[in-house]
């Protein structure tokens, strides 16, 4: 598990790197995906990596993540792809690690130059913010709360597809917090915009960092109260409500949607 923390040493050959190229994640084909790149191997293969941004440690081993180009992979060596080709292929805590690295290489990119006055940033703060060398402001890696609710009624349960997304999934659903909202709040618009019914009891399940591309999810559970499925076709391309013995197909049981679905049906 990636023990976060600041990471004071200097990077050292041994170190474990994460390798990007742009988003998609890059594994060699020598060796199970969950096997960490050593900086001097990831060196040998693509040259200078740079200092990369710091993660904490894995194992004990100070951690990076590191980019590299797209066009100095090799076929034959490497295995490129997006966090999803990883997800159910390795463990919990390497994801976890993963979509850890995806976020702090993206705060590293968008955050190069200050966004208020356009000078250049470096790490400060035991590499935790990036800082403005013209006026000191400072940006830290953004987290973006979302809600993510099992709607239930009886032994029902409300699943939908979202509109615009072949997933292939029916699933829980889920959106951003508002400014000046609770999360409790945020469940209850949020159901009553996208599906159109009121909910009460709403209550607290567990959450889970989702790396796409920054989000923690908050997960909840909620009853029917009031009113009867009206879609927000920009929203959401289908809903309705299932039984345990008709599901159509749900995420998977390492999603909190999927834990979601499976414990509202244990619970019964």
């Amino acid at each position: 598990m990636l023990e976060i923390k600041t990471v004071d040493e200097s990077p050292a050959a041994g170190d474990y790197v994460f390798i990007f190229a742009k988003d998609n994640a890059v594994v060699s084909l020598q060796r199970p995906p969950d096997q960490f790149w050593l900086r001097h191997e990831a060196e040998q293969a693509f040259g200078d990596v740079g200092v990369g941004a710091p993660l904490g440690y894995w194992a004990g081993r100070p951690s990076y993540v590191v980019e590299v180009e797209s066009q100095g992979l090799n076929a034959m060596e490497h295995l490129s792809g997006n966090l999803y080709s990883l997800f159910g292929r390795v463990p919990d805590a390497v994801f976890a690690a993963y979509g850890r690295a995806l976020q702090m290489l993206s705060w590293k990119r968008d955050h190069r130059f200050c966004g208020r006055c356009g000078a250049e940033t470096m790490l400060t703060d035991g590499n935790k913010a990036l800082a403005c060398k013209a006026c000191n402001h400072s940006s830290y890696p953004r987290l973006n709360p979302c809600v993510i609710v099992a709607v239930g009624k009886g032994e029902q349960l409300l699943l939908a597809t979202a509109a615009g997304r072949a997933t292939g999934f029916h699933s829980t659903l889920a959106g951003f917090i508002e400014p000046g909202e609770s999360a409790e709040q945020a469940v209850i618009r949020e159901v009553q915009e996208e599906v159109g019914i009121s909910v009460t009891n709403v209550r607290y399940f567990t959450s889970q960092p989702w790396p796409f591309p920054s989000q923690l999810m908050l997960g909840f559970f909620a009853d029917h109260a009031d009113g009867d499925i009206v879609i927000d076709p920009t929203e959401i391309a289908h809903a309705d409500w299932y039984s345990r013995d008709a599901l159509p197909v749900i995420p998977p049981p390492q999603s909190i949607a999927g834990q979601l679905i499976h414990q509202f049906f244990a619970a019964l």
